[in-house]
């Protein structure tokens, strides 16, 4: 039986061994680790990539979202709205500054945050949005920056899976006051660890997450504020760098494997992704829904085929979150989403192959 993985990530190395080999070697041999020309280079073709001004590396997508919020001045008793349907870094940096994460249910087509529900959870303490752009399909930002704009909210994306993605005619990444990218290996551009970016067309903001993200500091032993730690490192941005030249291609294909998805499953009781009709998607995940998830994953994991589920437990009905006192039913949308959502394997490499296995194991339960 040939095994379809969730993602290979060795498939992809071997595309690319050659350059990335050099690029490594290369920054062992320079000798500059942290903060180097690989990284500084980084932020300028990211920023070019997304349309932005600036781009500033740090250790995580996570990171990024936390120091954007820094940056914004969110603090204690600030409240910060997103969506309950996510990972939970998404409202954990919330958490981490003191700040209240309010949740937002989700629009059912999308899963991204529902902003007809926006306003009505806004308060005197509400301070920023955090809209995450799920799967790789940008929220709608209009909607959401409008109310926004109205109430003089900050709005910080989280694209930590959608790189490359477009809303209308901008890019994702140059729609709010600061935009967070995860380079977890697993993401559509992934490093070989952890590793995250901001973008931002702020010249003040940017400069501040800089001193951020080295301990409050421009210069050497002087700190201004207290900061963190929190920078992407020279080893990383030099893969990135080879990676980010084969992005576009390879979000091509991701687009076509969707299609190839999508067009199987139709009529077959299976619910694909919807797309806006002003989405151009990327598909860091390829996620479908139906009633008997169990005994589908149970079927798939016998023909050989990897599944995820992303995510199985509302931020609103974790632990983690309980003090809040949200209870379910709360969030009917994301709560049925989280009982019937199932990645599927989705990645460039992906053969002809591969993709009819899944398909037709899909299929045997339809």
């Amino acid at each position: 039986m040939n095994k379809v993985p969730l993602l290979d990530l060795k498939a992809q190395y071997v595309s690319i061994s050659e350059e990335i080999d050099y690029a490594v070697k290369e920054v062992i041999q320079n000798g500059t680790f942290i903060l180097g020309e690989n990284v500084k280079r980084l932020e300028e073709e990211i920023a070019a990539f997304c349309n932005t001004k600036y781009g500033i590396g740090v250790a995580s997508g996570t990171d990024a979202l936390l120091l954007s919020l820094m940056a914004c001045r969110v603090g204690r008793g600030d409240e910060v709205i997103t969506s309950p349907f996510t990972f939970i870094a998404t409202a954990e940096v919330i958490v981490l500054l003191g700040a209240k994460p309010v949740f937002v249910d989700i629009d059912p087509k999308t899963y991204n945050i529902d902003p007809a529900q926006i306003e009505a959870m806004i308060t005197p303490n509400t301070k920023a949005i955090i809209p995450v752009h799920l799967y790789g399909q940008p929220a709608d930002m209009d909607k959401i920056l409008d109310c926004a704009k109205r109430h003089n909210l900050v709005v910080i994306e989280d694209a930590a899976q959608a790189i490359g993605a477009k809303y209308k005619d901008k890019m994702v990444g140059e729609m709010g006051k600061t935009c967070g990218f995860s380079f977890f290996p697993a993401k559509n551009l992934g490093a070989y660890g952890d590793g995250g970016m901001i973008t931002t067309n702020d010249e003040d903001l940017a400069k501040k997450i800089r001193m951020i993200r080295t301990h409050g500091s421009q210069v050497k032993y002087h700190h201004e504020f207290i900061g963190t730690n929190s920078r992407l490192d020279e080893l990383q941005a030099a893969i990135l760098r080879v990676k980010l030249k084969k992005l576009n291609e390879w979000t091509i294909q991701r687009q076509r494997i969707a299609q190839i998805y999508t067009e199987a499953f139709r009529g077959k009781g299976i619910i694909t992704p919807f797309v806006e009709e002003f989405n151009s998607p990327v598909y860091n995940q390829y996620t479908i829904r139906v009633k008997n998830r169990e005994e589908l994953i149970a079927h798939l994991k016998k023909s050989g085929v990897d599944t995820a589920i992303h995510y199985p437990i509302p931020l609103h009905l974790q632990p983690a979150f309980s003090y809040l006192e949200y209870k379910a039913g709360d969030f009917i949308e994301s709560e049925q989403a989280s009982k019937e959502v199932l990645s599927l394997p989705m990645y460039p490499e992906l053969s002809d192959e591969q993709l009819e296995t899944v398909i037709s194991a899909v299929l045997g339960m339809f």
